[in-house]
C-alpha cells in the first residue's frame, strides 16, 4: 500500500490505540473515509489517530464503539481510552467510570475529600496539583485527569438523570483543599447539589464514631437492568465487584450508614455554618 506507515504498538499507549484502530477498520474492509463517515470525523482525522499523530478523545472512542458494535463491552475503545488517559489511576477505576456514566442510581461515600462527581474544577485542580508536587504524576497527567473528571461529570447529565445519593464523612467538608476561596466555592457546590430533584446529600458526623461502617471510598451503582456494581479502593488499587454476594453486604452497610447520618436539611445547615465560619 502506498504511503502506508508501519505502526509499532509497543512504542506507546497512543500508538497501541492507533494500531488497534487500524486493524479493526481493516478487518471490516473499511477505508478510512468510510469509517470517518460512520463516526462523524474526517478521513484525515482517522489517519492521524492510526499513526499516533493525534490522541484519541472520549467522544471519538464512544462513536467508534457504536460503529463497531462493541459499546459497553470489556473490549471497547472507550475502555482503552480510559486506560490511555488515566494510566496513573488505580486499576479498575476506568472500567468503573464507564458503568457510572450509564447507571440508573449512584450511591457514593467518601472520607477526607469531596468525591469526583461533586468536585468543582478548581478543587479538582488543587487535588491533582498535590499529586504533581509529590511526584506521583506529571503536570500533563494532572491536566488530563481534571479534563476526564469534567467529562465524567457531564456523563451524569442526561435526559433521564440518575438518582445520586452521596454520604460524606464530616472530614470531607472540614478539610481545606486549595485555600479558603476554592473551598468556599466547593461547599457552595455541595449546597447546589442538594437542591437538585434527583439527589440526596448527607453528612456522616464525627459523632458517629465507631458506628461509621466504611473507612474508605465506597461507590455502589444500580445499572439500568437493575444489576448492581460496587467499587472500593485500597491504597494501591481499585476493585470492581459484580458478584451479588459481595455487593449486597456493602448495600446493607450503606443503608445503615444513611440511617445514622444527618438528614439532608441538617447536613446542608452544617455546610452553611462552616461557610459562615461558625462552629
Amino acid at each position: 500500500m502506498v504511503n502506508r506507515k508501519e505502526l509499532n504498538p509497543e512504542s506507546s499507549p497512543q500508538a497501541a490505540f492507533g494500531a488497534r484502530l487500524r486493524s479493526s477498520r481493516e478487518a471490516r474492509g473499511w477505508k478510512q473515509d468510510e469509517l470517518a463517515a460512520l463516526v462523524g470525523y474526517s478521513g484525515r482525522h482517522i489517519s492521524a489517530l492510526e499513526t499516533g499523530r493525534k490522541p484519541p478523545t472520549l467522544r471519538f472512542s464512544r462513536s467508534l464503539d457504536t460503529a463497531l458494535g462493541i459499546a459497553g463491552t470489556a473490549d471497547s475503545f472507550e475502555s482503552t481510552w480510559g486506560e490511555l488517559r488515566n494510566g496513573s489511576l488505580l486499576e479498575g477505576f476506568p472500567e468503573y467510570v464507564r458503568h457510572e456514566g450509564r447507571a440508573a442510581e449512584l450511591r457514593l461515600f467518601e472520607v477526607g475529600v469531596i468525591p469526583g462527581p461533586l468536585q468543582t474544577r478548581q478543587y479538582a485542580e488543587a487535588v491533582e496539583a498535590s499529586h504533581v508536587k509529590r511526584g506521583s504524576i506529571t503536570t500533563e497527567q494532572a491536566s488530563e485527569r481534571v479534563d476526564f473528571l469534567i467529562e465524567r461529570q457531564a456523563a451524569l447529565v442526561r435526559a433521564l438523570s440518575p438518582l445520586v445519593t452521596v454520604v460524606l464523612d464530616e472530614s470531607c467538608i472540614r478539610r481545606t483543599v486549595g485555600g479558603p476561596h476554592v473551598m468556599d466555592a466547593q461547599l457552595r457546590r455541595l449546597v447546589e447539589f442538594s437542591e437538585q430533584s434527583n439527589t440526596l446529600l448527607q453528612i456522616a458526623p464525627f459523632a458517629m464514631g465507631e458506628w461509621r461502617p466504611f473507612n474508605r471510598l465506597v461507590n455502589l451503582l444500580t445499572l439500568t437492568d437493575r444489576s448492581m456494581v460496587a467499587y472500593v479502593e485500597s491504597e494501591t488499587r481499585g476493585y470492581l465487584e459484580r458478584e451479588i454476594t459481595s455487593v449486597l453486604p456493602l448495600v446493607r452497610a450503606y443503608h445503615q450508614l444513611q440511617a445514622e447520618a444527618l438528614s439532608q436539611a441538617a447536613s446542608v445547615a452544617m455546610i452553611n455554618q462552616l461557610r459562615k465560619g461558625t462552629p
